[in-house]
């Protein structure tokens, strides 16, 4: 089995700037802790403050990046893992081309400086606040080149984040249809509470393509409250989803619902499977930046090698569990990771 592109993603690439900052500052800009959003004008001045009152990292991020470059690190085969995106033609959309072991296909803005997320960390969870600048740019006409086309049809499974919604619909349209005819495997994510609540139709639309919907119990219960199910039992609302009608019956859909330190729920064929998480002493905890992000790069590495539901989620729960142990979505030079 040739694992050459195997993997494709497309999403909203992001220059991480993190620090550890405290409480006064999330509410001086009016950000919840552990939750996740766009910018708005009023949280524009908070990336220059944090570079200046705090020290940061700069990583290259954004979901759909994050679990791509997890799949690769995981699977450790050159080539294996593809990622599409739109970047700004300036200094950090040029630090963004470095990421390591990714085939890259992006697309150069020169009206836009490349997308930014404040990563706020208090107590070791963290706030995201996405200022998606050039990343909100990104157009199908992108995808439909050739040479980017390519990596479509090359690709056996694809992940895009929830996100990439609020930005090109059509692409995701058309690699859904692809998938359908093609009988390919695709996956995403909820994202976030505000892309269930605001983005409803949009992604009812890109649901009916979609194999395996990953999410966390906060993005899945408020999923659950938009449509009127009226439940927060994050094993119903997983069965709900995985029972939304889909474009093609070639793969039943699988729901993967983590939350944190309790079992991932995993909905499948009208039964729902409770799996263990790794559990962490809280002095090793670091922070939950590119946890869940973790999580789906850890599951997809081993969904590509075709392995079963059980190694799957251990390889995601693995992921996730070396990566809030470090700094940021980060990780050693190779996982010390085997299948049961």
């Amino acid at each position: 089995m040739s694992y050459d592109g195997i993997l494709l993603g497309m999403g909203n690439p992001l220059l991480d700037i993190s620090a550890v900052v405290d409480q006064e500052f999330l509410e001086k800009y009016d950000v919840k802790l552990a939750n996740a959003i766009l910018a708005e004008d009023k949280h524009l001045p908070m990336y220059d403050e944090l570079v200046s009152k705090y020290s940061v990292e700069y990583i290259a991020g954004g979901a759909t990046q994050n679990s791509i470059r997890v799949a690769q690190w995981m699977l450790q085969i050159p080539g294996a893992t593809s990622y599409i995106w739109c970047i700004g033609k300036e200094k950090f959309g040029e630090e963004m081309k470095k990421t390591p072991n990714l085939l890259v296909q992006y697309y150069e803005d020169e009206t836009a400086p490349t997308g930014t997320c404040a990563v706020c960390i208090v107590g070791g969870e963290r706030s995201l606040i996405a200022n998606l600048s050039a990343a909100n740019c990104y157009k199908s006409e992108h995808l439909k080149r050739p040479e980017n086309w390519a990596l479509v049809e090359k690709a056996k499974c694809f992940y895009v984040a929830g996100l990439f919604l609020t930005v090109s619909p059509e692409s995701i349209q058309l690699v859904g249809e692809h998938v359908v005819i093609q009988n390919k495997i695709s996956a995403m994510n909820l994202s976030a509470p505000f892309i269930c609540e605001f983005f409803r139709d949009v992604y009812e639309k890109a649901l009916q393509y979609v194999d395996y919907v990953f999410g966390n119990e906060t993005e899945a219960r408020t999923f659950s409250k938009v449509h009127g199910w009226e439940t927060d039992n994050t094993k119903e609302i997983a069965l709900k989803i995985s029972q939304w009608p889909k474009a093609s019956g070639t793969h039943r859909r699988v729901t993967i619902i983590t939350q944190g330190k309790d079992p991932v729920v995993v909905a499948e064929g009208g039964k729902v499977t409770l799996f263990p998480v790794i559990l962490l002493p809280k002095e090793k905890l670091v922070d939950t930046n590119g946890a869940g992000d973790a999580f789906v790069g850890g599951f997809l590495s081993q969904l590509v090698k075709e392995k079963p539901m059980e190694d799957c989620v251990k390889a995601g729960c693995y992921a996730a569990n070396v990566i809030i142990q470090r700094s940021n979505c980060t990780y050693p030079a190779k996982p010390d990771f085997e299948c049961s």
